[in-house]
This record gives C-alpha cells, structure tokens and sequence, in this order.
C-alpha cells in the first residue's frame, strides 16, 4: 500500500513537473512570437508557391528578417494558425513581430504597388512607365501594335493613343502590364460613352471620337481648370466656321522625335496630317491622354464668340474675338517674354 501511494506520488510530481514544463515553454514560445523582427524599414518579402514551414523559416534568416530559432517551428506547431501561408509579395513594415509578420502572409494581403499616368501623356510615355513600374510582368514590350490590341481587345481603329484613361492604378507583383491598358482603356471607353451621351447639342463633332481627340488638344493647351472650356470655345467656334484650328501641340505631335523644343517656320510650313496650320478640321487621331476635365470641356464648350487666344505670361491665356486683339494680346506676351 506504501509502495503504490509512494509511486501515485511519484506520478503526480512528474506530471506536474512536465506540467510546469509544457507551461514554461509555451509561455517561451509565445513569448518568441512577440519579439520584433529585426526590420528597421519597409521590406517588399515574396514567398514562392509551395513555401512549407522550414523553407519560410530558411528565407526569413536567409533576408536577415529573424535569427534562428528553435521556437519559430514550435509556434507555428503550437499555433497552426500562423502556418497558413499565402504566395505573394507581401510590405513589411519596421517592428513588426513575428506574430504579426506570420498573420500578413496568412492573410494574403499581398503589397499593392502604384502607377500614376498624368493627363497629356503620350502612349509612348505610358510605355516607358509601364516599362519602369517594379515587380510587374511586361507583356508588351516588344509586341507589334496588332499584337497589342488583340491582347487589350482594342476595337477603336488602329491608334491606341488618346484611348487611355489617366490616372494612378493599384496592382499587385506579378500583374501583367496588359492588364492595367486594359483596365485604362475600358474606363476611357466608359467615360466618353457617358460624356458623348449626354453632350450639348449643336458640337461640330461627327462622332465620340472627334471628341476624344478635341479633349486631347484641349488637354496639351491648358492646365489652368477654369480655362478648358473657353479653350473648347475657340476651337467649336473655329470649327463652325471652317477656320483652321492652328494648335501648336498638334504639330508637336506630328513633329514626333524631330521636335526640338522650338516650332520653327519651316515647322509650320511642312505638311503632316497633324499641321493644323495646313489641315482643315481636326487631325486624324488625339495627341495624349486627355483627362476627365478635358472630354468634359469638348463636351460642354464654354458659350463664347473668342476665336484666338495665346498666353498672357502668367500660365494662363488671353482670349480675343478678333484678330487685332489678339496680335496686341500677342504683342503683349513678347513683351512680357523680353522681359524674363
């Protein structure tokens, strides 16, 4: 009887004592699981598809984000939880645990990355940002333009420019750049469908298009807000009257890589499809991205009788009704000009 208490007591103490022990070591390894990784500044961390328990582990020392440690394979024992792991790219951020980090790549919430297109840009701009845009996959970089409207199902003719809409878009690492051409040009679509619907009456423009590349010239003549309406007002009124609309950006734009940074007389007097100083009408395609402000002014031109306008040294312009306001508004500008 002795013999069997005395062995019950054994027992016991040993239960306890492995007791204290599971706690002691649980409280360790939750303790572990509070520690700071050693991040001190924002970290982009992919984990590959197929990542297990010690391969993640490998990789965090490899980067230096965490030391070795026998308790991280018993955290992610103890909680399963942490060991859900998600390939992605994911941002980490400066004393984030190891809680903390384990939760971000079990979550899934994968880095979002951004890429901002500024109204006036070219399609050739657009291509070299697309070009420079980190952990994107770039799909059409060396495609011929057949190749890149069949990618971006492009039905609009066979000039992508002026078709994009501009603006910053969010993607995640491995988002292929024909992905985000396509969600531009679909949103560039949707918004001249809706402009061109509800328009005012009486535009001197045969369809949406026209439109388009009106807002386009409107977009590369002004930044000013308040002035693209009456810029519109110009080149409706201009149009209406079978004038020669004589946009400088226009023959910039036709111009391509022989621009120099100046129009020169003989610039003005060579003909190409985008000389509005020698073409009736609009030229045959835009000449940028134009945004919202500007689809909207070709949409809704301001009601005015101006049919020039040139700049007034101050960033923005000075509209005239007729040509001798304008050669002194001209004059003025070339003063101003002399002046700086």
């Amino acid at each position: 009887m002795k013999l069997t208490k005395k062995i019950a007591l054994i027992v016991f103490v040993l239960v306890v004592i492995g007791a204290i022990v599971f706690y002691m070591q649980y409280r360790q390894v939750l303790d572990y699981a509070k520690h700071p990784t050693n991040l001190v500044q924002d970290k982009i961390f992919t984990v590959p598809a197929g990542t297990g328990r010690v391969a993640l582990e490998n990789l965090l020392v490899k980067e230096q984000l965490i030391d070795e440690n026998h308790n991280f394979q018993l955290l992610l024992k103890l909680r399963p939880e942490l060991a859900q792991f998600k390939a992605g790219t994911y941002r980490l951020q400066p004393n984030m645990t190891i809680e903390e980090l384990l939760l971000l790549i079990a979550s899934g919430k994968e880095a979002q990355f951004s890429i901002r297109f500024i109204e006036g840009n070219r399609l050739s701009d657009w291509s070299n940002i697309l070009r420079d845009a980190p952990y994107m996959e770039h799909k059409t970089q060396d495609a011929t333009p057949t190749e890149l409207y069949t990618m971006l199902d492009f039905k609009e003719g066979d000039n992508l420019e002026g078709w994009l809409y501009p603006d910053t878009y969010l993607y995640t690492a491995g988002t292929s750049d024909v992905e985000i051409l396509k969600r531009a040009y679909k949103r560039m679509k949707t918004t001249l469908d809706e402009e061109w619907k509800g328009r005012d009456k009486d535009l001197p423009y045969k369809n949406a298009y026209e439109m388009l590349i009106m807002a386009s010239i409107i977009e590369k003549e002004t930044g000013v807000e308040n002035e693209r309406s009456q810029v519109a007002s110009v080149f409706v009124n201009r149009l209406k009257k079978n004038m020669r609309l004589q946009t400088d950006p226009t023959v910039i734009y036709g111009l391509g890589d022989k621009y120099r940074g100046k129009i020169y007389r003989s610039d003005l007097d060579n003909h190409t499809p985008y000389n509005t100083y020698k073409i009736d009408g609009l030229p045959p395609t835009p000449i940028a991205m134009p945004g919202l402000a500007s689809i909207k002014a070709a949409a809704h031109p301001a009601k005015t009788d101006y049919l020039y306008f040139v700049a007034d040294g101050t960033g923005g312009h000075t509209f005239s009704r007729n040509l001798n306001d304008h050669n002194r508004a001209v004059k003025v500008y070339r003063q101003i000009e002399q002046q700086n």
